[in-house]
């Protein structure tokens, strides 16, 4: 599998980066790839099925200045930022029967990120559908984009995030998994205690990511940035 460990210069671009990846390997074009990046700034993330007005607290984002964006996967809104490693998953359905279905293609993936992680915490397991927690509180999150040959799977792993900034710009999700029983933001996540290196290191074992780079189609990139991740009827549409 590639390996590729690269922030863009915009939040867009990266988020198009992503789907760019899926799209070239559904060509025939790229193949399975691991891509990590961290953007250093607050910016707030949508599914691609998300109600920006339930989700977002608009007024404090535009008077910190924090962008508003919409991925290409569904799941949940998410805020990014420094101390939030986010990694993507490109996958070929061929690799396992399991990622065929939506749920078990999460059980596969969730769970062998979970044991990746072993030995770092007591108590480290896949809940709801979608989740990675320590006990009751979530450290990941996680949403896919499917297309008929390859699935793109997006994920975030908390290790050194500002916890308390979420709730600044994020309200309480009208939907959410039962073992999260009401609780806000701040009460219902948590930092794991590792170096983003660490986390590198095994998110890279986990996958056999040993494939150093993957060549990427900037002028795709930029296509997708235009007309997609900078478009208001698009981070709007919902």
């Amino acid at each position: 599998m590639h390996y590729l460990d690269l922030t863009l210069p915009s939040p867009a671009e990266n988020l198009a980066l992503d789907e760019a990846l899926l799209l070239q390997a559904e060509a025939g074009q790229g193949g399975e790839a691991l891509r990590v990046w961290e953007w250093p700034r607050p910016a707030v993330v949508l599914g691609s099925g998300c109600r920006l007005a339930e989700d977002v607290d608009e007024t404090a984002c535009l008077a910190d200045g924090v962008p508003l964006l919409r991925r290409s996967s569904g799941g949940g809104t998410v805020l990014l930022g420094r101390g939030c490693l986010l990694f993507s998953l490109v996958l070929a359905y061929e690799r396992d029967p399991a990622l065929a279905e939506i749920r078990s293609s999460y059980e596969l993936i969730l769970g062998r990120i979970a044991r990746a992680l072993d030995g770092l915490l007591p108590g480290i397991q896949c809940r709801g559908t979608s989740d990675i927690a320590v006990g009751e509180r979530k450290f990941s999150g996680n949403a896919q984009q499917r297309k008929r040959h390859h699935l793109l799977h997006h994920g975030t792993l908390l290790y050194a995030f500002d916890l308390p900034r979420v709730g600044r710009y994020l309200r309480l999700p009208p939907r959410h998994p039962e073992y999260r029983a009401g609780r806000g933001h701040t009460e219902f996540l948590r930092n794991l205690t590792l170096s983003v290196e660490e986390l590198q290191r095994r998110l890279r074992a986990a996958w056999q990511a040993d494939v150093e780079g993957i060549s990427w189609q900037e002028e795709r990139v930029r296509q997708l940035v235009q007309e997609k991740y900078t478009s208001r009827d698009w981070i709007r549409r919902r």
